[in-house]
């Protein structure tokens, strides 16, 4: 057997790099006078959940629809799978579109729904019924073919989306807030079986969310958008345990930010001990201790937040989980009241400078 050539660059007997599911390069876009999207370079590998995530006006859905071909960039190119798709229309690239809305036809059944991108693509009757009844297994509407959307709930309609979407098997699947619309338990309940459905059929996922929580539970990687910036790509343990910068620190979950030294340093409140000033309870000799005076106490449930004013000047939150059995009616919940002095602590590692 003759030995197949490696590829330029790659070492001969080594499996050579597989292209990533999009690449961009230098993309930018503007409505006007507004930059909506700076210059952008990205990679999203293949078989990747990928989250773009940033508050409303960060540039998330103009990159989602760049990549889907429903809006032209002003300059930069997009490769599918390395093929540069910049000036594909978007019916010719291989991916598929789940919005917010569900984009249902409402005079089809949900088996037709789902069949309807495969009759475009004139795949044999018998395919499409068997391609239809595996992803109504997979989403969970096994028995719900003959239904027509407005007899489902929003979270049924939001599966039959997702169905209709996949039985294509594109490249790329993008997903434009699929969840927004949603009660809190449905969507918590929809983001598990969403990953279940990715790691099952293998397609690249881009996501796009507001919602950080959800972005930290479902990411391989996630990219942070502001003001039409990506301002850090990462893991999810990553962007919210090292935060590249001031915005991302304060957008993913709750930070606190104090200078000292000159520089701006962030510590989590979940990584801050919270002493009352006259508890002898050791902390580490590493540990980094300022007193304070607390200003504030909210009861949460699972947690309680306290607000503190440093001595040496600035303002912490600092969560402390409610692992102790509820006090009698009447009682304080909270150890430590407002208006006590307390001391503060945190490890030097748990405590790091941002831009």
């Amino acid at each position: 057997m003759v030995p197949t050539p490696a590829s330029p660059g790659t070492a001969p007997g080594s499996v050579p790099e597989q292209e990533p599911a999009v690449r961009i390069v230098g993309l930018h876009k503007r409505f006007g006078d507004v930059a909506a999207l700076g210059e952008t370079n990205l990679i999203v590998r293949q078989g990747e959940f990928f989250t773009l995530l940033g508050p409303s006006g960060s540039g998330k859905t103009t990159l989602l629809r760049l990549i889907a071909g429903f809006e032209q960039p002003d300059g930069g190119t997009i490769e599918l799978a390395g093929t540069d798709v910049t000036r594909t229309p978007p019916y010719a690239r291989d991916v598929n579109t789940v919005f917010q809305d569900y984009a249902l036809f409402p005079h089809m059944t949900v088996a037709e729904n789902i069949e309807y991108g495969l009759k475009v693509r004139h795949v044999p009757r018998a395919e499409r019924g068997a391609k239809v009844a595996r992803v109504l297994d997979m989403v969970q509407l096994a028995n719900f073919g003959l239904r027509k959307p407005a007899q489902l709930s929003g979270g049924q309609r939001q599966r039959v989306a997702l169905a209709r979407a996949i039985v294509n098997e594109p490249q790329v699947l993008l997903l434009d807030e699929p969840l927004g619309a949603l009660d809190l338990k449905l969507r918590q309940q929809l983001q598990r079986e969403l990953l279940r459905i990715q790691r099952e059929v293998g397609i690249t996922f881009i996501y796009v969310t507001h919602d950080q929580e959800e972005a930290l539970t479902m990411s391989d990687r996630i990219a942070v958008l502001n003001h039409g910036e990506i301002e850090q790509i990462g893991s999810p343990v990553e962007v919210y345990e090292r935060p590249a910068t001031a915005f991302v620190a304060g957008f993913i979950g709750v930070s606190n930010v104090i200078e000292r030294d000159g520089h701006q340093i962030t510590i989590r409140p979940e990584k801050i001990t919270l002493l009352a000033a006259d508890d002898s309870t050791p902390v580490s000799a590493d540990a980094h201790v300022e007193p304070a005076t607390v200003t504030d106490v909210i009861y949460a449930g699972v947690f309680t937040r306290y607000v503190v004013v440093l001595d040496a000047g600035g303002e912490l939150v600092i969560s402390r989980q409610n692992t102790q059995s509820p006090l009698p009616m009447g009682e304080s919940q909270a150890a430590i009241a407002v208006g006590a002095q307390v001391r503060v602590s945190w490890l030097p590692a748990q405590a790091f400078t941002i831009t």
